[in-house]
C-alpha cells in the first residue's frame, strides 16, 4: 500500500489485507520495533499466512474491516543487528510522542499512514526477555482511557484465552495508574490519539511456563499460531471497535 524510508534509506512496507471501502474498520498490526525480538517476525508470518489462506473467518473479517500491517518497523536495526534501536540508536518504541525525519522516520512513517487511513484497533507486537509467559499490556494509564476502550480489552483477552493455552492474563507487567501511562509507547500513543483498542503483546523469548516444551522452548510455529489465535479473537469484535 505505501513504503516508507529508515534512517539509512531501506523500504518499510505497509501491506493492507482487504479494499480499503469507505465504512470499513481499520485494524492495525505492527512488529518488530525491537529488531532483536525474532518471534513477532514469526508472528507477523502468521499472520500473514492467515490471511492469504483465505478462509471462511477471513472473508468474514475482511468484508467488514482491512488489516493494515508493517511487518518489519525498524529494517536497519535488523540490518545491524541491534536489538532495541534503529540506525540513530532509537529505541523506536519510545519515540511515539516525539518522532522526526532525522531520528525516527520509522515511527513518522506509520503515524502519518495511520492518519491517513484511521484506527479502529492496534496492536504492536514484541517478544519480553524476562516474563516466560504470553501476555498483553494496554493503554488504562492514558487520560483519554474510558470504560469501552476497558470492555475492548476484557473481551479481547478473554476470548483469546478461550482460543489458545499459550495466552493468559496473570502475568505480566503492572498496570499503570490513571492518567500516568508513558506516552513514547506505541501502544498509549495510538490508544490516546484515536480512543481505540490498543495492545501491545508480548511473547516469551524463554521456554512458556504455562505449556512448557522442553526440545523447542517458544518456537516459531507457537508465534504463528497465536496470531492466528489473534485474527480469530478479533474477527467477531470488529462491529464493536468503533
Amino acid at each position: 500500500l505505501a513504503t516508507g524510508r529508515s534512517v539509512e534509506g531501506r523500504d518499510i512496507q505497509l501491506l493492507r489485507a482487504g479494499d480499503g471501502a469507505a465504512g470499513k474498520r481499520k485494524l492495525w498490526i505492527i512488529a518488530q520495533q525491537h529488531p532483536g525480538e525474532h518471534m513477532a517476525e514469526w508472528f507477523m508470518e502468521g499472520v500473514i499466512d492467515r490471511l492469504q489462506a483465505n478462509d471462511a473467518t477471513v472473508q468474514a473479517l475482511l468484508k467488514v474491516a482491512d488489516v493494515y500491517l508493517i511487518p518489519n518497523m525498524n529494517p536497519d536495526g535488523a540490518f545491524h543487528g541491534h536489538l532495541r534501536t534503529n540506525a540513530q540508536g532509537k529505541d523506536l518504541n519510545r519515540a511515539w510522542q516525539y518522532a522526526s525525519i532525522e531520528y525516527s522516520p520509522e515511527v513518522l512513517f506509520a503515524q502519518q499512514q495511520m492518519k491517513l487511513q484511521g484506527v479502529d484497533l492496534f496492536l504492536d507486537i514484541h517478544g519480553d526477555e524476562e516474563i516466560p509467559h504470553v501476555f498483553t499490556a494496554g493503554s488504562e494509564g492514558t487520560p483519554g482511557y474510558t470504560p469501552r476502550v476497558e470492555q475492548l480489552e476484557n473481551a479481547f483477552r478473554e476470548r483469546l484465552c478461550s482460543l489458545t493455552a499459550d495466552f493468559q492474563q496473570v502475568h505480566g507487567y503492572p498496570r499503570d495508574k490513571p492518567g500516568q501511562a508513558n506516552l513514547t509507547l506505541a501502544c498509549n500513543s495510538v490508544a490516546q490519539a484515536y480512543g481505540c483498542l490498543a495492545l501491545t503483546l508480548e511473547m516469551p523469548f524463554k521456554d512458556h511456563d504455562d505449556a512448557p516444551n522442553a526440545v523447542t522452548g517458544w518456537s516459531g510455529q507457537r508465534s504463528k499460531a497465536l496470531a492466528s489465535a489473534v485474527l480469530d479473537t478479533v474477527a467477531p469484535m470488529v462491529s464493536d471497535l468503533r
